[in-house]
């Protein structure tokens, strides 16, 4: 079962824009994009920047340290589509954006 995550209102989050949410020892960076709202990881593999401070183009996100690009449907990096970051689904409830993340027994998520 996921834990839904709530994000902010669907207001709070202009088009083009970015929030972050964090939730244990996780960082997920939030995208509102020209096709919909979109949550990954905020961590590139390669050298740990955070992705949400990154630029958004054709519905990738370019690490703002070494233009590694990550798709924002799914986290798959443009390069080579077998890396990926983690990718969640957002759900729009109520004017409120919500994260959907898998729930585990063994990791507390206050």
């Amino acid at each position: 079962m996921a834990l839904r995550l709530n994000v902010c209102p669907l207001g709070d989050l202009p088009l083009g824009t970015c929030k972050t949410i964090e939730t244990g020892d996780k960082v997920i960076a939030v995208f509102h994009h020209a096709d919909g709202i979109h949550a990954i990881d905020d961590f590139c593999p390669h050298m740990g920047a955070a992705l949400s401070g990154g630029h958004v183009e054709n519905g990738h996100v370019h690490c703002p340290w070494h233009a590694w690009r990550f798709r924002l449907n799914d986290g798959a990096w443009a390069d080579n589509s077998k890396l990926k970051i983690a990718s969640y689904p957002v759900v729009v409830e109520n004017k409120q954006i919500m994260v959907e993340i898998p729930h585990n027994p063994d990791q507390s998520t206050t």
